[in-house]
């Protein structure tokens, strides 16, 4: 009797050790979410993500962290920089770094380098980072609001995703109250699949009563050495120049000052509208070896010229729609399958547009002023 009595009571401990673990893995994985969207980017281009980022805690938190920064990151004055060069800044957000200067790293001592667009820029943030930080100004293809590759997306909630679309369609990534983004998509389909491959070759900013276009040029071979990047603002071409500033932006009498400036000798971008979006854009090719890894069957005359984008929004409502713009809601959760190598998001039938330039989709919120017509 007494052996089966120790018995008994070794069971019950045993059950209770492996409850204490399964409860304690389980809980490790719910709080585990740092957003890994591990698409690891080469030189190729080659998308090696293995599956969604957990994103669930950690990305949430980031987003939000993220709206209060954008208020505080920027608001600064800009000083004389130091004998050495190092450009500096007089913070003026209210918090840790209120009245605190802040010195560029001898390493990146210009937030914007003239002489040398390969450089690392300095980024000033006077937020609660309270910092001033070399940051290369290109997009982060497995960074927080990225559109890349065959079109891969990271979140606003860290969950890395794809959204196929379809070839020579337009789907709004984002439609808010003051902003819609829409993207034109180029693909291909090879004898015997069931779907398009697809890449996001134009993008459609439209606010108030204005429209950019930023595309990448259709080329039958790829040249490194040749800008194949197209800008207009309100149907009209500009010329984002070269040397100096390399910077074109609106007039002082528009509402909101746009910027479009360039970020590498060819092929790169920073795009800022004041008070909504802020973009770095980069145009690519699909190489020979990814065409043949991936069985793309491409055509021999076109490079499907291609975009890549990191956005970083401002002020978006709580009610934001979109492929992309979704995933800022607060609260929302993403449907895709996690652990697999390619999440499918859905969402064509409500995200679809009749063209590029159009702000009409049945999920979409933007809405041109009253009275108002596009002006493309």
């Amino acid at each position: 009797m007494k052996s089966h009595t120790i018995l008994s009571v070794l069971v019950v401990i045993l059950l209770c050790t492996e409850a204490a673990i399964v409860h304690g893995a389980d809980k490790g994985n719910k709080d585990n979410g740092n957003g890994n969207g591990n698409g690891n980017e080469n030189e190729n281009g080659k998308d090696k993500g293995k599956g969604a980022g957990n994103g669930d805690s950690e990305g949430k938190k980031k987003s939000n962290d993220d709206k209060k920064e954008k208020k505080d990151d920027e608001h600064y004055d800009n000083l004389s920089p130091t004998e050495k060069g190092q450009e500096r800044a007089h913070c003026k957000a209210k918090g840790a770094c209120y009245k605190q200067t802040l010195v560029c790293p001898s390493e990146c001592p210009q937030r914007k380098p003239k002489s040398n667009k390969k450089q690392k820029g300095c980024h000033v943030n006077c937020g609660s980072k309270c910092e001033a930080t070399c940051k290369w100004r290109k997009p982060k293809c497995d960074g927080y609001g990225s559109l890349c590759y065959d079109p891969r997306f990271v979140g606003g909630d860290g969950v890395m995703f794809y959204f196929h679309g379809a070839k020579d369609g337009n789907f709004a990534i984002v439609s808010d109250d003051k902003l819609q983004i829409n993207a034109h998509f180029i693909g291909t389909r090879p004898l015997g699949r069931t779907r398009d491959f697809t890449w996001v070759q134009a993008l459609a900013v439209m606010f108030d009563t204005h429209t950019l276009l930023i595309a990448a040029n259709k080329v039958p071979h790829w040249d490194q050495n040749v800008d194949a990047l197209t800008v207009q603002w309100d149907g009209k071409t500009v010329t984002v120049p070269h040397d100096g500033e390399s910077e074109w932006r609106t007039g002082n009498d528009e509402e909101r000052q746009v910027l479009v400036e360039r970020t590498d000798d060819k092929n790169n971008i920073h795009v800022k509208i004041s008070g909504l979006v802020e973009m770095y854009i980069r145009v690519r090719p699909i190489g020979e070896e990814e065409n043949r890894v991936h069985k793309y069957q491409l055509p021999d005359d076109d490079a499907f010229a291609h975009l890549e984008t990191q956005f970083k929004f401002i002020n978006l409502s709580d009610h934001v729609e979109g492929v992309l713009g979704k995933t800022y809601q607060p609260g929302y959760v993403s449907p895709v399958k996690r652990g697999v190598a390619m999440p499918m998001m859905g969402g064509e039938d409500k995200y679809q547009t009749p063209y590029l330039f159009s702000t009409f989709c049945n999920a979409c919120r933007f809405k041109r002023p009253s009275g108002s017509v596009a002006s493309i």
